[in-house]
C-alpha cells in the first residue's frame, strides 16, 4: 500500500479507496492517469464535500510532474514523492501564525504609524490578533521584532556617519525624515531615512503590553546589522543574510503561514515560498493608497 501507515484519519476519510487500492491481490503497483484522477477527486473537495473540478489537461500536467520516468504510470517510488511533497501537505496542513513588529515605537513611540500618510492606528491590530490567538489552534506562533543597533543606517540622525554617493538626490544637510538617499557603500545603496526607532533593549523595541504572547511563541529579531535595513523577517533588504525564521518554519514542516501586524505595506508583505495569507483586519500600513490582502504564494 502506497500510503504511509502513520497518516492521520483525514486522508483515510477523504480517500478510503486509496487505502483499499494497495491491498488488492495482483495489482501491478502502478497508478494510471484514470486512477490518479480518482484520487484527486476523492482528496480535493471543499468544506461541503463538493469535488473541485480540475480540467483534464491540468490533470495530465499534474500527472506528468510525478511520472518522472515518463512511462505513463506513477510507480511506488514516484507515488511516495507525490504523497510526501503534495498530497500530505494539502490534507494535513501545518499552520504558522506570524505577528510582525507590534512594538511600542510603531504604535505610540518615535515611529508611530498614525503620523504617517495612511494615518492608521497601530493599536487597532492588537484586539483581532489576540482573538486569533485565543480561538485558532496554530501549530506555531512567531513574533518578529525590529531590533536595531544605535548606529543603524536607517536612522536619520546617523546620516553623517556614512558618505553619501554623488548620485544621491539629497545630501546629509538637506535630507529629512522619510526621504531616500543613496549611500556610497560600496556598493551604492538606496536607503529610506526613518526616525530612530526600536533600538535594542529599549522601551520602543518591546512588544506592546496588550499584545498576547503565547507560551510557545518564538521571537525572531531583524535589522540587527547596522549597515543594512531589514523590512522582512526572513532576510535583510539586500538579501545578504537571513534570520532563523525560514529554517524554523521548515523544521516544523509549516505549509501555511498567516501573517499580520505592522506595517502592512512595509514589513508584513515581504515573505517567502510558503502559502501565505495576510489578515487585512489586523495589518495597518504606513502609506496610501490602501492595500488589500489576498492569499498568495510568495517566492524567494
Amino acid at each position: 500500500m502506497y500510503v504511509n501507515q502513520t497518516s492521520d484519519g483525514l486522508a483515510r476519510e477523504r480517500a478510503p479507496h486509496l487505502y483499499r487500492w494497495g491491498s488488492k491481490k495482483g495489482r501491478d503497483d502502478r497508478l494510471s492517469l484514470n486512477e490518479f484522477t480518482l484520487i484527486c477527486r476523492a482528496l480535493f473537495r471543499n468544506d461541503k464535500g463538493h469535488i473541485y473540478v480540475v480540467p483534464s489537461d491540468r490533470l495530465e500536467q499534474m500527472f506528468a510532474v510525478f511520472d518522472k520516468n515518463e512511462d505513463g504510470y506513477i510507480d511506488r517510488e514516484e507515488f511516495q514523492f507525490c504523497w510526501n511533497q503534495w498530497i500530505k501537505t494539502i490534507v494535513r496542513p501545518i499552520s504558522a501564525f506570524l505577528i510582525v513588529d507590534v512594538q511600542n515605537d510603531f504604535i505610540s513611540g518615535s515611529l508611530n504609524i498614525s503620523n504617517c500618510s495612511a494615518q492608521q492606528n497601530g493599536l487597532e491590530v492588537i484586539e483581532p490578533i489576540n482573538k486569533l490567538l485565543d480561538t485558532v489552534d496554530f501549530d506555531a506562533v512567531f513574533y518578529s521584532l525590529d531590533w536595531h543597533p544605535s548606529d543603524h543606517v536607517s536612522f536619520i540622525d546617523n546620516i553623517k556617519q556614512r558618505p553619501i554617493h554623488p548620485t544621491s538626490p539629497l545630501n546629509a544637510d538637506n535630507a529629512q525624515v522619510y526621504d531616500t538617499v543613496i549611500f556610497a557603500g560600496p556598493p551604492p545603496m538606496k536607503q529610506r531615512l526613518w526616525p530612530r526607532h526600536c533600538v535594542q533593549d529599549s522601551w520602543g523595541s518591546e512588544l506592546h503590553k496588550d499584545l498576547k504572547v503565547v507560551e510557545h511563541g518564538v521571537k525572531v529579531y531583524k535589522g540587527t546589522n547596522p549597515e543594512v535595513d531589514s523590512y522582512s523577517v526572513f532576510w535583510d533588504n539586500k538579501k545578504l543574510s537571513d534570520t532563523t525564521l525560514c529554517a524554523q518554519l521548515r523544521l516544523k514542516g509549516s505549509t501555511d503561514i498567516y501573517v499580520c501586524g505592522l506595517a502592512y505595506d512595509v514589513c508584513v508583505v515581504r515573505r517567502i515560498s510558503f502559502e501565505l495569507y495576510a489578515f487585512h483586519l489586523s495589518a495597518a500600513q504606513v502609506q496610501r493608497p490602501s492595500m488589500r490582502c489576498r492569499p498568495a504564494t510568495v517566492q524567494y
